[in-house]
């Protein structure tokens, strides 16, 4: 196999917290005043303190030529990981050992000098991973075309969009070949047509030039279609770190069932195939503890494409077999038919709240994922206009 380019090795990033009983300045006016106050305050203020990982033991190796993507919630450790990566932050406790040179896009201005034109920053960045003024030069007629900025080349980064920005930062990072690039989910800034461009250069280089890839996105289409292995983080620990069609799953909460703050969801097919094809039923089971709730209470379920395109939306309220006075209830179930959606798979979104005019107690995004079958393909669609299809609702009891 060869030795990986990149090992990480019980690696940690810990950040001290401080917590102390004050008032929050929100001018300066307040913290001279403050300063005084504290001239005639008596001795011991409390101050405490807590020690937040935000890493905490990630061990993992990645082969040269490997695309993994980097999934996980918000605040599961994802951008930390690629910082430590990319030298930006040292960390708190173990060794990561890189066998190439590293290339990041992250955050929109990371890696830019604002007062340069897009022309020096391109020489910049260079100089920075080791190249020559001559390698630049050869790569720089690329760089530019790819990034659609020759109008604004001279002008100082800093009067650029966001939108700019982000095509001359990836170009750069993507074109002046570095062994490992790794790129966060700064690409969302840029628009569709871009953002699959980039995909595809990326791709390009990995395939064509066996450089290594780190991707992360909350864009599931994207990773799927991109990643060949995934690293779930769930707060600052590695979770899982396989191939994506694996690791997908467990991101979605192992598929077809999920059980988060009280609640336990689920999705079962009731045709005795187990399969979800058109004209066929899957229940969609949302408990909840008993007494959670009191009579009057309501859900709601999106569907969606991993690119993120809603597919249908069911409120319990407007469905046939709702009832909402049944004491007894422990949930509720929606009894979906399939419509005819293509066989891929589906994102579900669910939202609980105690009534209809009432905002939701609960959001669970990314809940489930439900996998329509291939069979009656020549009927299986996804069609224009957003679905309704046919549901009923009805009060889960047992």
């Amino acid at each position: 196999m060869g030795e990986p380019i990149i090992r990480v090795e019980g690696l940690s990033k810990s950040y001290v917290l401080r917590h102390q009983q004050r008032e929050r300045y929100t001018a300066l006016r307040d913290v001279i005043a403050a300063k005084a106050r504290g001239l005639f305050r008596s001795a011991g203020t409390t101050v405490t303190t807590e020690e937040f990982f935000a890493l905490h033991d990630v061990s993992f190796d990645v082969r040269p030529g490997d695309r993994v993507g980097i999934i996980g919630r918000n605040g599961a450790g994802k951008s930390t990981l690629l910082k430590v990566l990319s030298r930006i932050t040292a960390p708190s406790k173990g060794r990561v050992t890189l066998n190439g040179r590293v290339a990041s896009l992250l955050e929109v201005g990371t890696g830019f000098h604002p007062e340069l034109s897009g022309r020096e920053n391109i020489y910049l960045n260079g100089a920075i991973l080791g190249m020559s003024r001559a390698e630049i030069t050869a790569k720089f007629d690329e760089i530019v075309a790819f990034a659609e900025v020759e109008r604004f080349l001279d002008t100082p980064v800093k009067r650029y969009s966001s939108g700019m920005y982000v095509r001359l930062a990836f170009a750069v990072a993507a074109h002046l070949e570095p062994e490992i690039l790794v790129v966060d989910e700064v690409l969302a800034v840029g628009d569709a047509e871009f953002q699959r461009k980039c995909l595809g250069k990326m791709k390009d280089i990995s395939t064509g030039h066996g450089r290594t890839i780190l991707f992360v996105s909350h864009n599931m289409g994207a990773i799927r279609s991109f990643c060949d292995r995934c690293i779930l983080l769930e707060a600052g620990q590695l979770r899982s770190y396989d191939a994506t069609d694996k690791v997908l799953p467990l991101y979605f909460g192992a598929g077809n069932a999920t059980h988060t703050d009280g609640f336990a969801i689920s999705a079962t097919p009731t045709d005795p195939s187990g399969e979800w094809f058109t004209g066929t039923t899957m229940d969609i089971d949302v408990r909840w503890e008993a007494g959670r709730y009191v009579p009057g209470w309501h859900a709601d379920i999106a569907c969606y494409t991993l690119e993120g395109e809603k597919l249908f939306a069911l409120q319990s309220h407007t469905l046939k077999g709702f009832d909402s006075s049944d004491p007894r209830a422990r949930g509720i179930r929606f009894s979906v038919v399939n419509p005819g959606l293509l066989d891929r798979d589906l994102r579900l979104d669910i939202g609980v709240r105690p009534s209809e005019h009432q905002p939701y107690n609960v959001v669970v995004e990314n809940a489930l994922i439900l996998r329509p079958s291939v069979r009656m393909i020549e009927h299986n669609r996804v069609p224009d206009v957003l679905l309704v299809p046919p549901a009923r609702c009805t009060p889960i009891t047992g």
